[in-house]
Formats: C-alpha cells, structure tokens, sequence
C-alpha cells in the first residue's frame, strides 16, 4: 500500500450555504484529496487532514463545531442547568467510602464539601485489628491540591508498600491516560525522586524497596514491557512481550508471596511468576502460551489455582503443586449455563464470582469444613461483585450491590455461615421515593431465534400504549456485560416519565463466553441486529414508538450506534454517540495508532480479504449514504486515547455532507479531557446534564 497526500485544503475550512442570518450555520469541512490502494481497491478519505491536532486548522474546526452546538442547543439550557440542579442536590455533599484493611491500616477516601476530588486516606487499625475511628487520621493524597490549575486530573494505581510506609501511586494530567509513576514516602510526606511514565500497573516486591511496573509504548499505547524499578537505582527491563496482540500487567498474589505477570491477548494469555521476595530473579511461565488457551493463576499454601479454559469454554477451576503446575486437579467443574469470571483467594477460603443469565452471583468455599455456600440476590435484576481489596487474613468478604432501583450497597459476608452484615447504602440526598418506581427483566427474540435479554426501569403508571419517551442503551462488545447499575443521574429521566432500556446484545459476556464469542470477528453483525431486534421488540410490545425512540452508546457502544443508524435509520428519532469508534476502517488500517493491533482478535485484520471486507460492511463512516438519520449528538475529547477524537469529527463532517434531512447533527469536544469526559464530580455532573437535556428534548420532554 502506498499512500499519498494529492492535494492540500480545496475549500474554505468553515464554507457554508449563505442563510437567514439569525439561522446559526453549521460547519462544513474542507475536503482534501487522500487515497490508499487497499486489496486493490482505491479508497478515498476527503477528511484525513483533521487527524493533525497541531494544525491549526483543525482546531479552529473544533472550536467551530463547538460554537454552532452552543449556539444550536441554547433552547435546552434551561433544561440542563435544572438538571444540573437536581444531580448536584441529590450529590452526597460529604462522603466517606468503607474503610478497607490492608496490612496494619484501613484505607479509604473522603470527599469534602464543594469539592471536586476525594482525598486518599488511611487510619492505623487497633490492636485486635478492627478499624478504630479514632485513630489519627493521614492524608496520603489530597487529589484536589494536586489538580489545582489543571483541566483535567485522574488518579491512577494507589499502591502501598508491603510495610506500609511508602505510597506508589500514578497520575494523569490531560486524559490521554498516560500515568506517570509516583513514589511517596509517608512517614516524611515527600514524593521521591523515582518516578517512570506511561505506567499501566505495578507490585510491590516484599523488599519494601523495589517496584515492578509494566509500561506501555509511547506511540502505540500497548503495554509492552516490564521493569525491575529500585527507589535507589535505575529501571531494569525484565520482561518484553514481542507480540503485537498481547500486553502485559503485573500484580502481587493475595497472600502476597509471588508477583504475577499475566501476557493477555483476547484470545490468549500466559503467566509467569517469581517469588516476591527474590526480587533479583527472573520470571517463570507457569504453562507456557498455547493458542486458544486462557488461563489465570493464583497462589494459597502451596498450591496453585488455575482458572482455565481448557475443555471449559466458560472456564473451570483446577489446583497443582507449585513444583509441578501440570498436574491438575479439578475442584470447579465448567458448567456450560455458567460463566466463571474470578477466583479471590484467602487464607481460609475461596471466593468464586460467576454469572448466568445475565445475574452475578458469588459462591464461597471453606477450606476448613469444605462447605460451600451461595450469595445471591432475589431482585429480578441487579449487580454484585467484590468490593474493595481485602486482605488475606479477613474472614469476611465484600461485596457491592446495586440495581437500577437501588443505590449501591456494601455487605461483609461471613465466608463461614453466609451472614450479611450491610456496612453502607449509598444515599440520595433530598430524598426520592423509590416505590413509585419498579424494574422489569425483558426477552426480545432476535432474528436468528436467540433470546436476548433486556432490562427496563421506570415511573409505574406511565402509560405503555406506544406514546412513552425510551432511552435504549448498549454496548456489546470485548466479553464486557451490560450491568443493571444503578445512576443517580438517570433519576431524573424516570421521574419526567422516560423509560430507560438496557439490552444485554451478543459481543458481551451477558449469557457466557459464547456470548462473547457469536457477536466478534466474523460474527459481529449479531451484535447490531440484536440491538435493532432489542428496539423493534420494544416497539411491537408498546414501550416505546420510534418517534420516542431515543438510542445511546459510547465508545465500541459509539460504533454501535453508527452502525444501527446506518442500517435503520427511520427506528430512532434522536442519537447519542459519545467517543464513539467509529472510522472502523482507516483506524484499523493503520497499525502504528495506540491499541490498533491488539484488536485484530477482536474485529479481524483488515490486511486479510474476508475480514477487510466484512468489517468494510459495518464501519459507520465507510457506510454513509445520501439519506434521511434521526437527531445527532456526538460528543468526544480531544485527548482521547482510545478513539482519537478526529473518527467522530470526521463523522460528523462527512454525514453533514451526506443526510438529507434537516435534523440536528451537533459536534461537542471536550477541548481538555479524555475518553472518560471531564474529570471532577462537578464537571462531570456538568457534562451529564447537557447531554441529558439534549436527549430528552428530542423525545418531548422538555422540562
């Protein structure tokens, strides 16, 4: 493939058709002349030029774009600033994690009202070992200090030595995420001079002295590397991964007596291990890397745990002396219903997190009485997982729970006789009356017979003749499930009468790891056609019509939304697409962009015909026609480091040129922040409740 630039900007950059002054005009790229020759075929791309943030050009088209939003979206600030309003009075002013035990302390954060960022902090445990309120309390990092002056700050690892008198923690000071290694002595409260960049995760050896870190390259953002890092010294590497598909993480084992490297690949993973206190030593492959095989390893009293996939499509449970790790013996059997996501060990038990038709559950063993019990829940749908990390020694295990109607709660379970003992239930200030509101599990049948489930959340009595407002919402892809979580904000929806619709579509692991498996690579499209079959369902069952039809989605859930929108674009009235993927193609083609080749086990390689050409047919930006789409709002940063921020630009440029209605197609970039939007309670409040009012006005509801 040759590529060549073949002309320069042909237009003025923000040209428009000249209309009623008072009318705000929308901007419309320039179109440059790129091509590329792929598999024979020349392709062209009219809007590569915005790919270069040093341009000023491009910024301008930003700023452009921003500027014709505010303009276009001046009707609904009344909207927003309520909402903003309510999110913020229903926002615990004050708030106070639980207090978890690692080592000789309890840690915990801490938000001060009016602030943005939570402090990190931590209190000695008494001499029983339980937590002592009133023990001397340290602040290890006052993250607002740190992120005076700054557009945008996120924490990344906070790790404490094994003794406890040193802080590794990373930081994040524009949204790319690319965290910067920090070291803090907290008996003096001085940051050390040991430092490293783009670090992804980190182990402390039992020396108290040295890091292990993973650091991932500095172009293509795939963790690549390990290094031995010394407080006194400099970085050693130990590890590479060479395979473009993999990238490495490292972590000290629970009982704290091994470092575990774990090389992962969608499809792949390897292990190595070396003894945490022989930090001089090399890393050993517990079972070398076998195609297909996925496996993650664990240490309790000389044994290891195994969570494989071998003969276990959604995984099984094996233990082996750690002198021989392939000599396995069985203690979970796979059960094809049932997905095996975790095993946590403890010095006396074992904690299992499994999931099955779309609901967690969490199943504990006694090492002691070879008793197991069952953890679950009886709403008809919800989220539990652990909570918090616990210690080895704890005899009690954490979990959280929410559901759409039930703010997150925290339990310590008796991991011996199954006892809940619930030690925080997130509340809602001012109050809101949860029993005028009720859930429902839903089961839309897509075309091919498969069931896909659903859920909905809503105000009872609202009317379910076809007339009430929906947002739908998705995701649907990498084996990530669509958790029943509960959102403060989304309050406000239900109260206003719109119903909020979740569906559970193949490319996650909702139903099990085929789930996973029959929405990627060659069978991606089920992924779409659930989440239209999810809509039409809705539909013919009175929910919603499409008229009141709203759709929502981010990131790979962005590129759902642009795929569906191609492909049915009279199903939904308004879009919302937040940092979405979805200039499949050119991304894809392109392997020197961060996390591209990692993906290929995920989409295909696009340099192979079959795959090129079937990812060809979904690829929202390669698939734009001259046609009527619903109401449009595409949000994004221009930091972003998972989907730069020019796939959606570029998106909107090209579609304004092509659609041909006269809905509203709006461009908002976050001109300092990331992937994850603005960082700050606040700001991301702020954030929310634009993108809320646009919604909502665009389904009728408007107050």
């Amino acid at each position: 493939m040759k590529k060549r630039f073949v002309a320069s900007l042909l237009l003025p950059l923000l040209a428009a058709p000249a209309l009623a002054a008072d009318v705000p005009q929308p901007p419309m790229a320039a179109k440059t002349q790129w091509m590329e020759t792929r598999h024979g075929e020349q392709v062209m791309d009219d809007y590569r030029w915005l790919h270069d943030k040093k341009d000023p050009a491009v910024i301008d088209y930003l700023n452009a774009e921003n500027a014709y939003t505010a303009a276009m979206t001046e009707g609904i600030k009344p909207l927003a600033e309520t909402l903003y309003k309510e999110f913020k009075d229903r926002t615990q002013p004050v708030d106070l994690s639980v207090p978890a035990r690692r080592g000789k302390h309890y840690y915990y954060t801490r938000i001060e009202a009016g602030k943005q960022y939570p402090l990190m902090c931590r209190r000695k445990a008494a001499a029983d070992g339980s937590y002592d309120a009133k023990a001397p309390e340290e602040i290890l990092l006052d993250q607002n200090a740190m992120a005076e002056g700054l557009k945008f700050f996120a924490l990344g690892l906070m790790l404490p030595s094994p003794d406890g008198k040193l802080l590794a923690y990373s930081t994040d000071n524009n949204g790319f995420r690319q965290y910067q290694l920090h070291v803090k002595d907290l008996s003096t409260g001085k940051v050390l001079s040991t430092s490293m960049p783009r670090v992804t995760s980190a182990a402390w050896a039992a020396d108290n002295k040295t890091l292990f870190v993973a650091q991932e390259d500095p172009t293509t953002k795939r963790s690549d590397r390990v290094f031995r890092l010394p407080l006194a010294g400099q970085p050693v590497q130990v590890f590479h991964e060479p395979v473009e598909q993999f990238a490495v993480q490292v972590a000290a084992g629970s009982d704290q007596k091994h470092i575990f490297l774990v090389s992962n690949a969608t499809d792949t993973t390897e292990v190595f291990m070396l003894p945490a206190k022989q930090p001089q030593g090399s890393f050993k492959s517990v079972l070398g890397r076998t195609k297909g095989h996925r496996y993650y390893v664990s240490h309790r009293d000389g044994k290891l745990y195994i969570r494989t996939n071998r003969d276990a499509k959604n995984f099984r449970l094996v233990t082996a002396p750690l002198a021989t790790p392939k000599k396995w013996t069985e203690i979970v059997a796979h059960d094809k219903d049932t997905l095996l996501q975790g095993a946590t060990l403890f010095k006396g038990f074992l904690a299992l997190q499994e999931k099955s038709r779309a609901l967690n559950r969490t199943r504990l063993y006694d090492f002691a009485t070879k008793q197991w019990l069952t953890v679950k829940f009886d709403d008809e749908v919800y989220v539990s997982m652990p909570s918090g990390q616990m210690d080895y020694h704890v005899t009690k295990f954490r979990i959280s729970y929410q559901s759409p109607l039930s703010p997150p709660s925290i339990y310590d379970v008796d991991m011996k006789t199954g006892e809940r003992t619930l030690l925080k239930k997130q509340e809602v200030a001012g109050g809101f009356d949860f029993s005028q509101y009720e859930t429902r599990r839903l089961w839309a049948t897509a075309r091919d017979g498969v069931k896909v489930p659903l859920w909905v959340a809503y105000k009872k009595g609202v009317k379910l003749d076809g007339s009430a407002p929906l947002l739908l919402y998705s995701y649907g892809s990498y084996g990530i499930p669509q958790e029943a979580t509960f959102s403060l904000t989304r309050l406000s929806m239900l109260e206003r009468g719109v119903i909020y619709a979740a569906a559970h579509i193949r490319g996650g692991n909702d139903m099990g790891q085929h789930w996973h498996e029959d929405g990627m690579l060659m069978k991606k499209m089920n992924t779409f056609n659930d989440f239209i079959d999810s809509a039409e369902y809705l539909i013919k069952e009175k929910w919603t019509s499409p008229d009141r039809l709203a759709i929502s989605g981010g990131s790979a859930g962005g590129l759902l939304m642009g795929a569906v929108v191609n492909m049915r674009p009279e199903l939904f009235k308004a879009v919302h697409l937040a940092v979405p993927f979805v200039d499949v193609m050119n991304t894809m083609m392109d392997a020197s962009l961060p996390l591209t080749t990692g993906e290929y086990l995920e989409w295909g390689n696009p340099t192979e015909k079959a795959a090129y050409d079937y990812m060809r047919s979904y690829s929202p930006y390669d698939n734009i026609l001259m046609k009527d789409y619903p109401a449009m709002l595409v949000t994004t940063g221009l930091n972003d480091s998972q989907v730069m921020y020019w796939e959606p630009a570029k998106y909107v440029a090209k579609l304004r040129r092509h659609k041909t209605d006269s809905n509203p197609l709006l461009l908002k970039v976050n001109m300092g922040a990331g992937h994850g939007g603005a960082s700050g309670r606040y700001n991301a409040l702020e954030e929310r409740a634009f993108e809320m009012a646009w919604i909502m006005a665009q389904i009728g509801v408007s107050k």
